[in-house]
């Protein structure tokens, strides 16, 4: 990843903060000479050393956990937004002003490996469903379904671990334009009502 200094985010604090909000990952890895792409949400642990998620069986990244020593990469995606030139003073001053993408990613290498565990799977996947049903008022528990049903759901996936090597953050937020520039996109983020411009400036008014 291409990741000027000024863009680059270290904190584990502020790298925690986006996984748990956007826990969708993108996660790649080599299988047989060729990328295996897979998309599915993650969970870090407390100390910031471990992912953790669930896979179908027969899911190729089966495959690539049983290759000695694979390493993954889990990409996480937090907001973005398209910034037009018009939002910057110096467009009505020089107009040498183009347009850009501001964005929040975390980027997080590891190696993977499978859990094999029944109780295990059960608890993960208990506890990312008791995380994700109050962001709809609503409070589903694995148990209200038939337990035997349950059963069969659980025998057809697999726990994942990827053991976090290195964590990265690429918080593109306007840093690099001048104190006005940057002023000026903040500003016309709070006149939208869009959801995703409004995560961006929520992100931008951070200290």
């Amino acid at each position: 990843m291409y990741l000027p200094k000024h863009f680059q985010v270290d904190d584990p604090q502020i790298l925690a903060q986006l996984i748990a909000k956007y826990p969708l990952a993108t996660l790649v890895g080599n299988l047989d000479g060729h990328l295996e792409i897979n998309h599915l949400p993650l969970m870090l642990s407390p100390d910031g050393k471990k992912l953790h998620g669930h896979i179908a069986r027969i899911n190729p990244l089966v495959k690539v956990a049983a290759q000695e020593n694979q390493k993954v990469t889990a990409v996480f995606h937090g907001p973005n937004a398209y910034i037009t030139p018009a939002w910057y003073p110096s467009k009505q001053e020089t107009g040498k002003v183009v347009p850009t993408w501001n964005y929040a990613v975390v980027h997080a290498v590891g190696e993977l490996s499978l859990i094999n565990n029944p109780d295990w799977i059960r608890a993960h996947v208990s506890q990312m469903t008791d995380i994700h049903e109050p962001t709809y008022a609503f409070n589903w528990r694995l148990d209200d379904a038939p337990e035997e049903y349950v059963q069969m759901m659980l025998k057809a996936i697999i726990g994942i671990e990827i053991e976090v090597i290195n964590i990265v953050g690429k918080f593109k937020l306007s840093q690099n334009r001048s104190p006005a520039e940057y002023a000026g996109v903040v500003e016309n983020l709070q006149k939208s009502p869009e959801e995703n411009l409004q995560d961006m400036l929520n992100l931008m008014k951070k200290p």
